[in-house]
């Protein structure tokens, strides 16, 4: 029997998921009722293999779950729709929906690129790389242009860089700090790194600043 507490997930991304099916698989959807908010119009979808969307993958193929996988075990997907408001005190979420009570709350909302405040970075003139909604503005705006360049040499970056160079555009990648994925490599990993990307005709720009 399903009681009055809900259990509310904010974020439809792979954690976010993720939860909903360990949630399922320890048989809490049959004694709670089960929200998940996410502000994307898309089914849960693989953020890793975006690259292979823009390589002309159907992003079907990136999705995490079947058609029915919320229908078929009650789950409730606000599909499109952010949460504006939690009220921890009144223990409820608003949304352009209304107000949803609920008994746990688990947040699973991921990151946000940081996109630096420069002057003109705005509209098509700067795009971000984490959504299917921003890879379709990307191959937007590539239509037509001639370059690209990618601020950030860390591992997102460099897969834009690759999807901008698969999309035809002179590409490059521009690093403040002294080598590529500085977090991830020393400065020979970083070097070796440096020279297979230029190998694949993206010039690397490190030590520079935006």
């Amino acid at each position: 029997m399903i009681t009055t507490e809900n259990i509310v997930i904010i974020g439809n991304g792979m954690v976010g998921h993720y939860c909903a099916e360990q949630l399922v698989t320890h048989g809490l959807h049959k004694t709670h009722a089960i929200h998940i908010f996410g502000d994307e119009l898309h089914d849960a979808y693989d953020r890793v293999h975006l690259t292979d969307y823009m390589s002309g993958q159907d992003a079907l193929a990136l999705r995490l779950h079947k058609d029915d996988f919320h229908t078929h075990h009650g789950l409730t997907l606000h599909r499109g729709v952010r949460v504006e408001h939690i009220d921890r005190d009144a223990k409820t979420v608003e949304s352009i929906e209304g107000v949803l009570p609920y008994g746990t709350l688990i947040l699973a909302t991921g990151s946000t690129p940081f996109v630096p405040p420069i002057p003109g970075n705005t509209g098509t003139a700067g795009l971000v790389y984490r959504t299917l909604d921003d890879l379709d503005m990307i191959r937007a705006a590539a239509n037509g242009a001639t370059h690209g360049v990618v601020i950030g040499g860390g591992l997102l970056g460099l897969e834009a860089a690759n999807a901008l160079a698969g999309l035809g555009l002179s590409t490059a990648v521009v690093e403040f700090a002294p080598r590529l994925m500085p977090v991830q490599l020393d400065e020979d990993g970083g070097q070796a790194l440096k020279q297979r990307i230029e190998a694949l005709g993206i010039n690397v720009l490190t030590a520079h600043a935006t």
